[in-house]
């Protein structure tokens, strides 16, 4: 994992991930928060919404699956790299990760853990595709996390349903690095 990155996670372990234009303007005015997940926009906005995080100091990572207009190609990686300041990609797809790596961007690899199969997803897609981290939805499973960090070499981000400080501790104590989420309350705590 960048260095960088990992510096940011320790210094606090809460990412803001926002879904409009509301939440962007709130995370950029929070001095703690050092890491934004961008989980809207389109091919015409996400440049400006980028540039946003950036003028605030904060890292830029762009949910390439979310962005419209981008489809599920190697391109759309291409795209964002070409087009925006983003410090890295998160995305469901194997092959548009891998791009984000040959291309020399922060990579989050999204799973959502719905079932067994699911999780042996997970077990099974780490040493192919190698993202910097993995991040597991919903994060309010704090025995499969510390199954997953056990096994694992690639650290882990809980996300998805993370809304208060026992949710936040219960999942960094199961091994996660960090949480995110588009909890507003969750920035502050």
């Amino acid at each position: 994992m960048d260095q960088r990155f990992y510096d940011m996670f320790e210094s606090n372990p809460v990412i803001a991930a926002v879904k409009d234009l509301d939440g962007l303007e709130k995370c950029c005015h929070l001095e703690d928060i050092k890491v934004v997940f961008i989980l809207f926009g389109d091919i015409c906005t996400i440049p400006d919404i980028v540039s946003r995080v950036k003028s605030a100091g904060q890292m830029a990572v762009v949910h390439v699956d979310l962005i419209g207009g981008l489809n599920s190609r190697e391109i759309a990686v291409d795209f964002i790299k070409n087009n925006t300041e983003a410090d890295g990609i998160i995305s469901t797809k194997p092959a548009l990760i891998r791009r984000g790596r040959e291309l020399s961007l922060f990579t989050v690899m999204r799973y959502f853990l719905i079932d067994s199969m699911a999780l042996e997803n997970v077990r099974s897609q780490q040493s192919g595709v190698r993202p910097d981290v993995i991040e597991i939805l919903p994060g309010l499973m704090p025995e499969i996390i510390r199954k997953i960090s056990q096994t694992s070499r690639i650290p882990i981000i809980a996300g998805g349903l993370i809304t208060d400080k026992k949710s936040v501790m219960a999942a960094l104590s199961a091994g996660a690095i960090c949480v995110s989420s588009t909890n507003q309350d969750v920035w502050v705590m």
